[in-house]
């Protein structure tokens, strides 16, 4: 016997059991949903769901269109038809982000899974983290390329993937980190967000597409042979269309209206010091030879130090003494040359970390020379302590250099170009805010301390007649 509650209950399902290609598909699940909509976006979803029997497509709108929207309105869709088997593989840095997104625009609940989370749920005897029944679990490309094999158990509904051009070499074999998700993901349902499909050359989109269907284009000889060697466009484009959705802004004007933006540049040369500093870390972070960092950890090391140093000396400290320590351990006998460097980063700084990971990883070319750097590695175990000491007192003095300047000409210039940009935004009818974006968390404390100290005033001076 059915009760008035579980009538009510089927018929709710039955409502939602609604054809790919009709437009009311999505609106039964979106009445949890805090957004507004554009027709461009419900035309994606609709488009993700628009073939059964489709093991995913590609959505490819250009910058600032709402990709993770239209994302969002597959996965809330599936969600109310009881598929809550979600994966969302995205860099280290857009975890929180989406989940926060997620939770405030389709009221999706979600858990991040990385390697602390994924140990302590280990721990407390859950033999597959992964499998969570109701939230989206959120990892990074980094954790799901590790945990490939686990991913693999789960009969995922959907598996979103964020900055899918990661993946752009995935066909190669030699591209460890595509390989695995690639692996990972296969004959799931998968929906790849990216505005930039097609960065440097055609193979790039046989990537993409492998990540979906290894058999859309067949291998890479025969896709290479058919639209890069003969340059056949328009089958191309036709094959595409039944799997990538691409939008441009120019096609959405008549219902986006964007804010009009003014460039402004604010050019600045860099200090004697703050030039003698950078020119000494670069020489040598180039030495093919140097005990200051592993061989394994070469390529790594080198990508953080120069993103760091390029935010600001402040921020670069910490770093050149977490190799000194290395070498200082290695003086006195505590660690040899296979040792990894300890606090590369911050603790608070691992997404910068995760994210160059991501990114290192998702280039083919760079996992060849790290496997080369890697099987190089301890060759020579024997340590030349002569050696050892002038690396020590070069570290040293790139350490003391960087305390020396105490305001850089970056943060001086960056007064000017605020005064700059209030006063334009003020002409406009604005308020006087800004939003500074740095490389490093410790660059933004820096910045904090130096524009609590200075800015205020030196507006005010600035504002007095001449």
């Amino acid at each position: 016997m059915i009760t008035p509650f579980h009538a009510k209950y089927y018929a709710n399902e039955l409502i939602l059991q609604k054809a790919g290609s009709d437009e009311s598909k999505l609106s039964s699940s979106l009445f949890d949903s805090v957004l507004t909509i554009n027709p461009h976006q419900v035309d994606a979803a609709l488009f993700a769901f628009k073939s059964p029997l489709s093991k995913g497509v590609i959505l490819a709108d250009e910058v600032g269109l709402g990709k993770t929207i239209e994302a969002g309105l597959v996965m809330c869709q599936l969600w109310s038809e009881r598929k809550r088997k979600q994966l969302v593989i995205c860099p280290a840095s857009l975890r929180k982000q989406w989940s926060l997104e997620l939770s405030e625009k389709f009221n999706l609940p979600s858990v991040i899974i990385e390697s602390k989370t994924y140990n302590e749920q280990i721990k407390k005897s859950k033999l597959q983290p992964f499998a969570q029944k109701e939230a989206v679990v959120i990892t990074s490309y980094q954790f799901a390329a590790k945990m490939s094999q686990r991913i693999e158990e789960i009969a995922w509904d959907i598996v979103v993937i964020d900055e899918a051009h990661k993946l752009r070499n995935s066909y190669r074999q030699s591209n460890v980190l595509g390989q695995a998700i690639k692996q990972a993901v296969a004959g799931r349902k998968k929906l790849l967000l990216t505005a930039t499909p097609l960065q440097n050359n055609l193979a790039e989109l046989y990537g993409l597409s492998s990540v979906i269907d290894d058999h859309i284009f067949g291998d890479i000889k025969s896709f290479r042979q058919n639209y890069v060697t003969e340059e056949n466009t328009d089958d191309l484009k036709y094959r595409l269309s039944f799997f990538c959705k691409r939008t441009l802004r120019k096609d959405v004007l008549e219902y986006v209206k964007y804010t009009e933006r003014f460039p402004i540049v604010k050019e600045f040369s860099a200090s004697d010091d703050e030039q003698k500093l950078y020119d000494g870390i670069s020489s040598f972070l180039q030495r093919e030879n140097s005990y200051a960092v592993p061989s394994a950890q070469k390529q790594i090391t080198t990508l953080v130090i120069r993103k760091v140093l390029a935010s600001s000396t402040w921020a670069v400290r910490q770093t050149l003494q977490a190799i000194l320590d290395r070498l200082l351990k290695m003086r006195e006998g505590i660690a040899d040359i296979d040792t990894p460097i300890e606090n590369l980063t911050d603790e608070d700084e691992r997404d910068l970390l995760d994210e160059i990971e991501d990114d290192s990883e998702s280039d083919a070319e760079s996992n060849d020379d790290e496997q080369a750097n890697a099987e190089t590695a301890g060759d020579d175990k024997k340590i030349d302590k002569e050696e050892l000491d002038k690396e020590i007192t070069e570290l040293q003095s790139f350490i003391k250099l960087a305390e020396s300047i105490t305001t850089d000409t970056k943060s001086i210039t960056l007064l000017d170009a605020l005064k700059i940009g209030f006063d334009k935004t003020q002409s406009l009818g604005g308020n006087r805010k800004a939003l500074i974006f740095t490389e490093s968390r410790r660059t933004q404390e820096y910045l904090r301390q130096f524009l609590s100290a200075n800015l205020f005033c030196y507006c005010r001076r600035r504002e007095r007649p001449l």
